[in-house]
């Protein structure tokens, strides 16, 4: 599925003067990984949200046939999963796009799911187009009236419509990362990281510089690469996360002491990100 996560914050690692600092996950929301290996047998998802366990289980694949009755084949046809969280185009909300082909309906669960993570849904539209049917939502934090600005809220929002996701639509399992863990139908096979990540920086005025990141996507991935950019003190000042089935795309405005980003610096960057996004982080299976 693709998930696209604009970012309208500025992060820094440990600056006063940021707007938003970067905060340890352990000490707000843990993201992943998710599951102990002894835990998967109940294909149960667990989301850490502030002090509080949200439990998403998995409905069976039998529930979910297709139109003709038959399960047969079920995944030889299927649309690309996508969400896009959308900081940029609504300067007062964060838009959330979400596509399955044709399948999805009005999204209720998932509306209420996100309120249970302190959101407000404050617009909903659906359109067509040719790749399928895009439900819309615009979301503000509850107690604010704002966007959301914390990168582990933004994570908790994508996994939250993942969860959801493969609940509903069991078939979409197969082609998601979580469907490994969580999902009846794992995907068939594992993206290869070294094959998959992609990363360049290109200049974005004179101001900041674009930072593209595509690889494998897992869960916490987002939280992560916002924490790597900001520990070399690196200002995330606004982006995009993408989540297109297995893998992840992520897009950030980024810059250093309110200038763009050199070249030196971005060699340390790349290196940085390459180094994390290769190295395990967990243990197969474990999230």
């Amino acid at each position: 599925m693709a998930v696209a996560c604009s970012l309208g914050i500025h992060l820094t690692s440990g600056s006063a003067e940021s707007s938003f600092s970067f905060r340890s996950v352990d000490k707000t929301i843990s993201i992943g990984p998710l599951l102990k290996a002894s835990s998967l047998i109940s294909k149960t998802c667990y989301i850490l949200h502030k002090t509080r366990w949200s439990i998403l289980r998995a409905t069976p694949l039998t529930d979910v046939m297709k139109e003709d009755g038959n399960e047969g084949d079920a995944d030889t046809s299927l649309p690309t999963p996508i969400v896009i969280i959308d900081q940029d185009s609504d300067p007062d909300a964060t838009v959330v796009e979400i596509t399955f082909g044709d399948r999805l309906g009005a999204l209720l669960d998932t509306m209420n799911a996100l309120k249970n993570l302190g959101l407000n849904v404050v617009k909903a539209n659906v359109f067509l187009d040719s790749s399928g049917k895009h439900n819309r939502f615009s979301i503000t934090k509850a107690d604010t009236g704002r966007k959301v600005q914390e990168a582990e809220l933004l994570e908790a929002i994508r996994l939250t419509i993942l969860n959801n996701l493969i609940q509903y639509h069991p078939e979409s399992s197969a082609q998601l990362a979580l469907g490994a863990a969580f999902g009846l139908v794992p995907p068939k096979e594992q993206v290869d990281v070294d094959i998959a990540t992609h990363i360049t920086i290109s200049d974005d005025g004179p101001a900041r510089s674009l930072l593209y990141v595509e690889t494998a996507d897992r869960p916490g991935l987002l939280v992560d690469l916002v924490k790597i950019i900001t520990d070399i003190n690196i200002a995330v000042e606004s982006g995009e996360f993408d989540t297109e089935g297995l893998l992840a795309k992520a897009k950030f405005h980024v810059s250093y002491k309110d200038k763009a980003i050199i070249k030196p610096l971005q060699q340390v960057l790349t290196n940085s990100l390459r180094y994390y996004l290769r190295r395990p982080s967990t243990e197969e299976a474990s999230f």
